[in-house]
């Protein structure tokens, strides 16, 4: 069976139920993600006892906004179209993803999963498949390097991806100038205080091999198949995880049914569960299965 298939199995009332949206789930999730970056973000700047030690985890924290980011490309989080926009944009600020561009990049991720050629998560690139690769992937540098020059060329107009529709390069390239003097005005802040290098840049920068290693297992080793219970990986993990991950960590699912939002994964999960082609008992476990495949 493949998604599609499983998806027209689903009665009616089910795949309704799979469906509704809640403002009130997303943003008691939202709340409790936001304050654990408080109480992190409070006690560097405090400077409490053992305070270095907070940045790995406030690290982390930052950096799977990106997931949250990712949910709202999907306007699932939330019931009210407007909360989805706005939190899309504001959780997107601290991992420099321009929300808009990224809505459209991912519907294409969407619609040409794990394709070598067509799936803009690949470019046309294979994924690490060295030592050497995947540390550099690990480091983040090409995740930070991409987003600096995707801002700079849609700040400037060059806007040419086919995924990317020309309806939307205006937004693009305003959201880009702004984004750009947002950065801008951070950076001349450190003259003054060292702050927001503490209780964010730093930390984004420490925290992003977390991100990139959650990331691979998403369609690392998957085949490049039209079947998303295939070409996605569920991967099953602990509730701290999926609750970063804001449960994308049933990724499959996800990929099979994208209307489904976050709250509702688990429930999709158990009815697609004996149908999944690929999984991993875990991070580790995957990773560990990754790292055999690679070349010195």
């Amino acid at each position: 069976m493949d998604h599609r298939a499983l998806i027209a199995s689903l009665s009616a009332q089910t795949k309704a139920a799979l469906q509704q949206r809640s403002n009130a789930a997303g943003l008691k999730h939202l709340a409790l993600h936001f304050a654990l970056i408080a109480v992190c973000t409070f006690a560097i700047a405090a400077k409490a006892p053992l305070w270095p030690l907070l940045v790995l985890p406030q690290g982390v924290l930052l950096v799977f906004l990106f997931t949250l980011s990712h949910e709202c490309t999907h306007k699932t989080p939330f019931r009210s179209g407007w909360l989805n926009e706005v939190v899309g944009h504001l959780v997107s600020i601290p991992i420099a993803l321009p929300f808009t561009w990224f809505r459209y990049y991912h519907l294409a991720h969407h619609k040409w999963t794990n394709d070598p050629e067509k799936d803009p998560e690949l470019g046309g690139k294979p994924r690490p498949d060295n030592w050497p690769s995947l540390l550099i992937y690990l480091s983040g540098w090409p995740y930070w390097s991409g987003m600096a020059k995707t801002l700079v060329l849609n700040a400037l107009g060059r806007i040419d991806a086919p995924f990317l529709p020309s309806r939307q390069h205006r937004a693009m390239r305003i959201e880009a100038r702004l984004l750009l003097t947002l950065y801008a005005a951070a950076g001349l802040s450190l003259f003054f205080s060292p702050l927001l290098f503490w209780i964010w840049i730093l930390p984004v920068l420490v925290g992003q091999p977390a991100l990139r290693l959650y990331l691979l297992a998403e369609h690392g080793l998957c085949p490049p198949v039209a079947n998303m219970l295939e070409n996605s990986r569920t991967t099953f993990t602990n509730r701290i995880i999926r609750f970063l991950a804001w449960n994308m960590p049933y990724h499959a699912e996800h990929h099979a049914f994208p209307n489904v939002p976050f709250h509702h994964l688990p429930a999709l999960h158990r009815e697609a569960r004996t149908h999944l082609k690929t999984t991993s008992d875990g991070y580790s476990t995957f990773t560990a299965e990754y790292l055999r495949t690679l070349d010195l």
